[in-house]
């Protein structure tokens, strides 16, 4: 994995002020450095400029980028982050048509088959990835990102010169672009956020390629966006039996194909059924090779004293993980946070993201992945397999299936509980969600077979891919990559999103039981309890003391005159819901983001404000 940046101008000539633009290009890849600590490169031509930080996995000698390669008169150049997982078999493909080839990396094998295939190169890739391409010949740039959006792009038009990264930091850094906020990207955060619109960058002016599309720019071609990929609805008729098999291979397949690198590699093990068949599938195909899988579990200390079980988190983690280590004979590592870690990360989770985050949910995996680091480059995680599989309450629950709204936030009224009411007035949150979720449900890919029930399922499973889940891809990126770990996410395998899309619900979650399709094929790959255990997500933290500590931040700003959020806030609602017992039970976002994440996010918007010196326009 790795960082991306640069800049095109279709009038410009970079090479007359060389010295200039490649000391920006050095400066926006010093920026995304945690992505990539290993290498860095910079290519400046007269109207395009590319920036590259890389983390060695795969050909660790070779691979540098930007990577140049010519043919003739044509000369292409690509900077790339990602990882592809059938890059032995594209690699085939193109020496059978008389491409030789310098390395092993698969970015090569991109920028060869861009040469032979043009743009429809990204629908043959199997992997996560974002990259750009220079054409130089034809003066365009193409910027390309997964199927699935795993691996991020960002970028901004600033009247003719267009601006691009991995993240928005780098693009911030170019003398063109300011840190501004408008009503738009104020909605983003208190009425969408974490999660964000498509496509939407929520800085002023800022936007971030979408899953499944490129941006094209050239000398004599408007900015365009493309879709090269995109979920297709039909009905399903292969047999349950079938269906099982199908799941089966594929959700195998792709683990193995995801295993591919020249580091060790580890998983994380949560104990539950996602991230257990993917270790599981580890650790058989390293036994053969006569190795053991490392694993990690994460959890919170004291938790065991604390942990209050409701709807949405039955039951601890341990347990299971202990059951699973032992069941794999995996070189297992328990990890643990402490308040003062998970305070002391909200702050660095901004910064890897660049916005507000999941509060203290990717905060504790900012910590957890900076340990996992210390020892493994490469991660394999069950991340997606909800959206996927239909894991989540609002697949089941009547209340979420009825919601003319994301399922996730039914109700509005948390998220301006504590905001000022003029603030209130001016955003028009109401207005704002409703317009987002009905342009999305409008995008949502039908079926004629479907009855009213599977329509409304199709919508509820295209909402949990197209926001729910890449809030949760966009935040294993940024807390891996922070620490310069590469996660990867095999549920997310382009074959089984297409395959699944369309299997009924009554297949999905046979004899009512929840995820049943995903638990009967890893039939035999792991113990009953455990391929049978009721779904509980990701662990926080119950204990009273983290939320004094929060409590205490949020007086520290309301003493401070000079806080960026309290133009938000109205300080007497603030100061009469910290008198209040929080209520875990009531998340605002999600599954886990109750009270004290609420607490935890205004913390968090506070920081991004103070660090990004962000204007509201």
């Amino acid at each position: 994995m790795c960082g991306i940046a640069g800049f095109y101008h279709r009038e410009k000539d970079y090479e007359k002020d060389g010295t200039y633009y490649r000391s920006i290009l050095v400066t926006m890849h010093q920026k995304l450095q945690r992505r990539g600590p290993d290498d860095a490169g910079i290519y400046l031509k007269e109207h395009c400029g590319l920036s590259h930080s890389r983390l060695s996995i795969i050909d660790l000698c070779g691979g540098h980028q930007p990577m140049v390669r010519k043919k003739g008169q044509r000369t292409c150049a690509i900077a790339y982050n990602g990882e592809i997982y059938n890059a032995k078999e594209l690699r085939q493909d193109l020496q059978e048509k008389g491409w030789k080839f310098e390395t092993t990396c698969d970015t090569e094998v991109i920028l060869l088959g861009f040469m032979e295939y043009g743009p429809e190169i990204a629908v043959r890739l199997n992997g996560i990835f974002a990259f750009a391409i220079l054409e130089e010949r034809e003066h365009m740039l193409y910027l390309f990102r997964d199927p699935m959006g795993v691996k991020p792009l960002f970028y901004i038009k600033k009247d003719h010169e267009l601006i691009f990264a991995s993240e928005p930091k780098a693009i911030l850094t170019h003398p063109a672009v300011n840190p501004e906020l408008d009503r738009e990207g104020l909605n983003e955060i208190f009425g969408i956020g974490p999660a964000r619109t498509p496509g939407a960058g929520v800085f002023r002016g800022m936007k971030e390629v979408r899953p499944g599309e490129y941006v094209t720019y050239g000398k004599k071609r408007a900015l365009q966006r493309k879709t090269y990929w995109k979920l297709e609805s039909h009905p399903h008729n292969d047999s349950y039996e079938r269906t099982i098999d199908t799941v089966s291979q594929l959700v195998q397949d792709s683990i193995r194909r995801q295993m591919v690198s020249d580091v060790p590699i580890c998983t994380f093990l949560s104990g539950g059924v996602d991230s257990s068949l993917v270790s599981a599938v580890c650790a058989a195909e390293l036994k053969k090779q006569g190795k053991q899988l490392a694993t990690f579990s994460f959890d919170f200390v004291d938790n065991q004293k604390n942990f209050k079980a409701n709807a949405f988190q039955p039951s601890q983690d341990r347990p299971y993980v202990e059951k699973m280590a032992a069941y794999l004979e995996s070189d297992h590592h328990f990890l643990e946070c402490d308040n003062a870690s998970q305070i002391e990360m909200l702050c660095d989770s901004v910064k890897a993201h660049d916005l507000p985050a999941m509060a203290d949910v990717d905060s504790s995996m900012l910590y957890f992945c900076s340990q996992v680091s210390k020892t493994h480059k490469v991660t394999l995680t069950g991340e997606c397999a909800d959206e996927i599989f239909g894991g989540y309450p609002w697949f089941h629950r009547e209340e979420c299936f009825q919601a003319q709204t994301f399922p996730w936030t039914m109700d509005l009224s948390p998220r301006k509980e504590l905001l000022a009411d003029d603030f209130i007035e001016y955003l028009r949150m109401d207005e704002y969600v409703r317009e987002r979720y009905q342009r999305s449900i409008a995008e949502t890919p039908r079926c004629e077979d479907d009855g009213p029930e599977e329509a409304r399922r199709r919508e509820i499973s295209w909402l949990n891919l197209k926001w729910f889940m890449q809030t949760l891809l966009n935040r294993m990126d940024r807390t891996s990559m922070y620490s310069g770990l590469e996660a990867r996410v095999p549920f997310a395998d382009v074959r089984i999103v297409q395959y699944v899309w369309n299997v009924p619900w009554e297949m999905k979650a046979k004899d009512g039981v929840v995820k049943n399709l995903l638990r009967q094929s890893g039939k035999g790959l792991l113990p009953e309890e455990v391929l049978f255990r009721r779904k509980s997500p990701y662990p926080k933290t119950y204990d009273p003391q983290y939320e004094n500590l929060l409590k205490g931040k949020i007086r520290k700003l309301l003493e401070d005159g000079n806080a960026p959020v309290l133009q938000f806030l109205d300080k007497a609602k603030v100061k009469a819901f910290l008198e209040k017992p929080s209520d875990y039970g009531r998340p605002w976002y999600g599954q886990l983001m109750a009270g004290p994440q609420l607490l935890a996010y205004l913390i968090q918007i506070n920081a991004w404000m103070e660090q990004y010196e962000i204007k509201v326009r």
